[in-house]
């Protein structure tokens, strides 16, 4: 009896143990680091390949459905981080995914306009030369 009241005290430490430091993990289910530059980069590259595929792909609707998940958790990671939310490229890449994500909630099965293709490459390309800056 008394035996048996060790080992399930044991079993409970070890399942809070690594429970803890299961929630302590750094990355995310969509490869976010907690390294604003390197995931904004990391993501400018993830929307590139989705805005490009072509409107009659197989991995379309896939493709797109990760898209949506990692603004997401972009915008939910970064979004009160007072450190970050000053930093220009963070406001003028936020404009781009409110934009993108807007396009997908509306407009699921349509294809992405060529007017907005270009503002959101210009975006991207902002954002990229404000991450060089600093800022």
């Amino acid at each position: 009896m008394l035996m048996k009241r060790y080992i399930s005290r044991l079993v409970a430490l070890v399942l809070v143990v690594a429970i803890g430091l299961m929630g302590c993990s750094s990355t995310s289910a969509t490869g976010l680091s907690g390294d604003y530059r390197q995931d904004t980069l990391t993501l400018l590259q993830n929307l590139r390949t989705a805005i490009e595929l072509p409107a009659d792909a197989p991995e379309r609707a896939e493709t797109q459905a990760k898209a949506r998940e990692a603004i997401n958790e972009f915008a939910s990671r970064y979004r009160r981080d007072s450190s970050v939310t000053r930093l220009s490229s963070f406001t003028t890449m936020r404009t781009a995914l409110n934009s993108l994500a807007g396009h997908y909630s509306s407009y699921p099965n349509r294809p992405l306009s060529q007017k907005l293709k270009n503002r959101l490459e210009q975006e991207f390309k902002q954002v990229e030369s404000a991450l060089k800056r600093g800022s």
